[in-house]
């Protein structure tokens, strides 16, 4: 019995880790009106829900960003594509020792609310997290 009660905790648990795509109709209007008053040049190509988060994803400036939003519209961080070449240094070796065989395929630049820059590396099926010195920080499978 335990047994079942931890599997259906865990289950939950990763069930909210997980970005779900959802229609704009189902983010609040607050959501909706923070995202335009930050980017009145930009439209929502796709809505997600990342456990009471809401992600905004749209292209600026021949950019492909994101922005999450908590449930009353505050911005909690930005995401901007950017060339595998700008990731700082240490983040290819990383790749090189840890993921013997894999290379990044997509990069991005993460700024949250107090300033705070983070780089995401996507490789097969993985997104790694460093800080902004190159640091490894964390793996996130998609």
């Amino acid at each position: 019995m335990k047994r079942l009660a931890l599997m259906m905790v865990a289950a939950m648990i990763t069930s909210l880790t997980f970005a779900q795509k959802i229609q704009e109709k189902d983010v609040p209007a607050g959501v909706k009106t923070a995202f335009q008053k930050k980017f009145p040049q930009a439209n929502v190509e796709k809505w997600e829900k990342e456990g009471l988060n809401f992600e905004a994803e749209f292209e600026l400036n021949k950019s492909e960003q994101s922005v999450l939003f908590d449930a009353q519209g505050s911005i909690i961080e930005t995401e901007i594509e950017i060339k595998i070449s700008q990731l700082p240094n240490g983040v290819s070796d990383y790749v090189k020792t840890n993921y013997k065989g894999q290379s990044v395929k997509e990069a991005s630049k993460i700024t949250d609310t107090k300033g705070t820059v983070t780089y995401e590396a996507e490789i097969k099926g993985i997104d790694l997290i460093f800080d902004g010195n190159g640091k490894f920080i964390k793996e996130i499978k998609n």
